[in-house]
């Protein structure tokens, strides 16, 4: 049976990933200063006005105005924002069910991973696509003046019976200059962002693909002063692109406590290792957790029956190689260091810098 699937990444100027941005790099500094740290300082932004807002327990002293104003420099803000801050330390309440003896989970909730053979990454390949034309674009747009940093990608690929067979769409909007035109801005990002990214894929370009490059015709108003942003909102962006199942918890701003992150590190680790050793060509993992215990309350898996072996003989791999106590995962994953804010965009998975992309023998 064939089917297109659509997957869309986005850049950092977008106002909800400036946000996530923003929100990791106060947590980093968290870390940074104190590995303990209990974190939870979100933001919204709109025109030139960023809000920051949310928990922090720790003994560390963030410079937030400093840290924000950093990050949207970097972005290629060149106004000043006023900033708007309401923080608070975490609900003792909460602070007494997470830190015991050992690290119990900060909150109840599900939460995924998941993992593909489409791609080296063992990703699905309309998301891989996606982000790295974004990435690509970001590199490019930093080289000129005449290109913002708010742009997005949208990448269409058939399949039949399960496997990627062709590349059908392309969508890419970018911000940009008065100066050039809607020819111009076409020719340039398909030659400069598009092509260059698509060289790793050439099977998949066999026939024609259909380019939408800033279908909206001008893109000369962008990030804050286009549209509002706030932290957590592109969670399928984050993840899988659609493919896979989202828990419903974002990343951005979290420590490890928070198994919205953690968890879904871990599951996505666990699942890349399953399809990674051949038990399967898709697997879907997912976890259960409650609010003050160290493990997960429930654990499902799902092959979609790709699986080449019993569903048993994985749970027993599984059972014999992964341990999901909040304790383990934070550590065996290295989860206390100041390593988020490049997590925040371009996805969180398939990107091998990362410790929960390893393949475990």
């Amino acid at each position: 049976m064939k089917r297109i699937v659509t997957s869309e990444s986005v850049n950092i100027g977008h106002p909800d990933k400036t946000c996530d941005c923003i929100a990791d790099a106060f947590l980093d500094e968290a870390l940074r200063q104190d590995k303990d740290s209990q974190m939870a300082v979100e933001c919204a932004i709109k025109n030139d006005k960023l809000f920051v807002y949310g928990e922090a327990t720790t003994k560390a002293s963030i410079d937030y105005d400093k840290i924000a104003r950093d990050v949207l420099k970097d972005i290629g803000y060149k106004n000043d924002f006023k900033i708007i801050k309401e923080i608070s330390i975490q609900s003792p309440d909460i602070n007494r069910a997470v830190v015991k003896e050992k690290l119990c989970a900060n909150d109840q909730g599900i939460i995924y991973g998941y993992a593909c053979s489409d791609t080296k990454e063992f990703m699905p390949l309309p998301i891989m696509i996606a982000h790295k034309i974004m990435k690509r674009y970001d590199e490019f747009r930093r080289s000129r003046d005449d290109f913002f940093a708010d742009a997005k990608s949208q990448v269409s690929v058939e399949y039949d019976e399960g496997e990627p067979k062709k590349i059908v769409t392309i969508v890419i909007s970018v911000s940009h200059s008065e100066k050039l035109s809607n020819e111009e801005i076409y020719d340039i990002i398909k030659r400069e962002v598009a092509l260059p990214v698509l060289k790793e894929y050439q099977q998949y370009c066999q026939d024609e693909i259909e380019y939408l490059i800033n279908p909206s015709g001008k893109f000369t108003i962008w990030g804050s002063f286009s549209d509002s942003g706030c932290v957590g909102r592109k969670i399928v962006v984050d993840t899988y692109g659609g493919v896979g199942k989202v828990g419903g918890g974002c990343f951005s701003s979290k420590n490890a406590t928070k198994v919205d992150r953690s968890g879904a590190y871990y599951a996505r680790y666990v699942a890349k290792n399953i399809v990674a050793h051949g038990f399967a060509k898709t697997c879907e993992i997912q976890l259960g957790f409650a609010i003050g215990k160290e493990r997960p309350i429930s654990m499902y898996i799902d092959c979609f029956g790709t699986n080449r072996v019993p569903i048993e003989m994985i749970q027993s791999y599984i059972e014999q190689n992964f341990d999901f106590s909040i304790d383990n995962m934070i550590n065996e994953l290295d989860l206390l260091k100041p390593i988020y804010k490049q997590t925040a965009c371009y996805g969180h998975f398939g990107r091998n810098e990362f410790s929960w992309e390893k393949i475990k023998n």
